[in-house]
């Protein structure tokens, strides 16, 4: 069960061309294309014929045509030419997703489409902006999205799980200051580590000689969990209102379930430093998606655990508390939708 009258990333803008592009998301099979002038359209992935994956058609002009009997469907879903007669029956028609691209992100709405507000999509402004240089990639995890959401939000596990990369002492993850906020629709967690040892990856960056004071801010949202790490050398103060300190790491981390036990993971890495440097773009996004190995073994492994154990207890601790906090936020929200579908199912009735 999920949430879905929320912003969901569908892809990134540039996965999006003219042959189609089969994607599940949150249980439904979608297509995804672009059409001749340029606009980003998902439909439900089924020719309402025969049931053939419109996936496997083609796009002609503004439109796409199944590969099975040639039927025509245009953006809004609905059929406009069937081969050989005259007359569309009226319910020749699929289903189609309202879409809002922005930010190099393409964003689908999965419910309701008259909730769909456009002003209510998420901005990323780091996609665009001179001052970062950024890569984006894009995986499917097999395991569910909470566990994903969890392992983002509580970076306690970070010096145990990535010491290679952007670790550092697991002491210092494990006694770091934090600050959890609930916010309306979300939760934001921030983490000190003052007079910290750099880790490999910080220091292959920007060359830390020493000793640095280093600071998280983890911004969770159902769908999206924006990550700003910052680090200094020791004494030298954090840009906490900027975020421009002498290292500045931006991840964007679009959680999409695909299903219960599998998510689409989004993700982009920007770096602040030698932004005129392909090859250290490249370098940094090769540093970053070694340490997001390490989290899908963890959570692939855990998914494996739970499902094979749904009812064995688990315990919480003082660092999951972010993770707590959105999990409860996801409750609400389903409950809030399932309290108005009844709501409606009694009107109606």
């Amino acid at each position: 069960m999920f949430v879905l009258n929320r912003w969901y990333v569908a892809g990134w803008s540039s996965e999006v061309s003219d042959r189609p592009l089969a994607r599940t998301l949150l249980n439904e099979p979608v297509v995804l294309f672009r059409t001749e002038d340029g606009r980003a359209v998902a439909l439900e992935d089924r020719c309402c014929h025969r049931n053939l994956p419109l996936s496997h058609g083609h796009v002609e002009g503004n439109c796409i045509a199944c590969g099975y009997h040639g039927m025509v469907y245009e953006p809004g879903g609905r059929c406009v030419k069937v081969p050989g007669q005259d007359v569309i029956p009226s319910g020749a028609c699929v289903r189609s997703f309202p879409l809002v691209e922005r930010d190099q992100v393409v964003w689908i709405w999965p419910g309701n489409p008259d909730q769909a507000d456009s002003s209510l999509v998420p901005l990323y402004p780091i996609h665009g902006d001179a001052k970062w240089a950024h890569r984006c990639d894009h995986y499917v995890i097999k395991g569910n999205h909470e566990l994903i959401n969890d392992n983002l939000i509580d970076l306690s596990h970070v010096g145990y799980v990535h010491g290679r990369t952007i670790g550092g002492t697991p002491e210092a993850h494990s006694v770091a200051n934090i600050k959890v906020e609930r916010t309306d629709d979300g939760v934001i967690v921030r983490r000190w580590m003052p007079d910290s040892v750099p880790p490999p990856t910080y220091v292959r960056a920007v060359g830390f000689a020493g000793r640095i004071d280093r600071w998280m801010e983890i911004t969770f949202l159902p769908g999206l969990i924006r990550i700003y790490i910052g680090a200094n050398d020791v004494g030298q103060g954090l840009d906490e209102v900027g975020h421009m300190d002498r290292l500045g790491i931006r991840i964007f981390n679009g959680i999409t379930p695909e299903t219960e036990g599998t998510t689409h993971y989004f993700w982009s890495a920007a770096h602040n430093f030698k932004v005129d440097q392909p090859e250290v773009t490249e370098a940094f996004h090769g540093e970053i998606a070694a340490t997001f190995e390490e989290d899908r073994i963890v959570v692939e492994a855990q998914q494996e655990r739970f499902t094979q154990f749904p009812g064995r207890k688990t315990v919480f601790i003082k660092s999951d508390a972010g993770g707590v906090h959105a999990r409860r936020v996801i409750a609400a929200l389903l409950a809030s939708e399932a309290q108005a579908s009844h709501s409606n199912a009694e009107s109606v009735a």
